[in-house]
């Protein structure tokens, strides 16, 4: 098996190319749909991150604004629920894997692949980017985005120009979407051939 890591900043698209490797029939962990999943009504996280961060749970699970607001700026309190998060996720991610062994390829789609030093458990890193216009207009269409917020995310991850730099492959989504598409299947075609399945 062949473990592609998938990323990229903020607004860069990596969501729709995520979505294209699924359509080309290659399995997606989606490490986003994870920790929403994890934290949603419910979810076996809620008790401890209530008890580290009270008040930021609820029927509905979640509630991310004021989780957001209780770590953002203290990194001990944001270390503190990676402790609580990050091991759940792993363990949805080797299910992951453990169902899918037997495909030539997979997709960890994960944003802070670098940040958290996911890429040294992947095969090849896929970093998805765009100029920073596209970027910016992209995120500020997102009902609720403002350039203070967007500024601040972008605070909290690698910069681009440092995730192309360590990447194994770059696909330009600042191109119309055919351009995307057409890089993901010859990829694939590519991995697949390599894997000799």
């Amino acid at each position: 098996m062949i473990r592609v890591g998938l990323t990229g900043s903020i607004g860069m698209g990596k969501s729709t190319v995520a979505r294209m490797f699924a359509d080309a029939g290659v399995p997606v962990f989606d490490a986003d749909a994870t920790v929403h999943r994890l934290q949603g009504p419910g979810a076996p996280l809620l008790p401890a991150i209530e008890r580290a961060f009270p008040g930021t749970t609820g029927a509905g699970g979640v509630d991310r604004p004021a989780l957001a607001r209780a770590i953002f700026g203290d990194a001990r309190a944001r270390r503190r629920l990676e402790a609580i998060v990050h091991p759940a996720v792993a363990a949805d991610r080797r299910a992951f894997l453990r169902r899918h062994r037997s495909r030539p390829v997979v997709v960890l789609d994960i944003p802070l692949l670098f940040e958290t030093g996911g890429d040294r458990a992947v095969d090849m890193v896929v970093v998805v980017s765009a100029p920073r216009p596209v970027q910016r207009a992209r995120v500020l269409a997102r009902g609720g985005m403002t350039s203070a917020k967007f500024l601040r995310i972008l605070s909290a991850q690698l910069p681009d120009h440092v995730k192309r730099r360590r990447a194994d492959i770059v696909i330009d989504t600042g191109r119309p979407l055919r351009h995307s598409r057409l890089a993901v299947r010859r990829l694939v075609a590519c991995l697949r051939g390599r894997s000799g399945r």
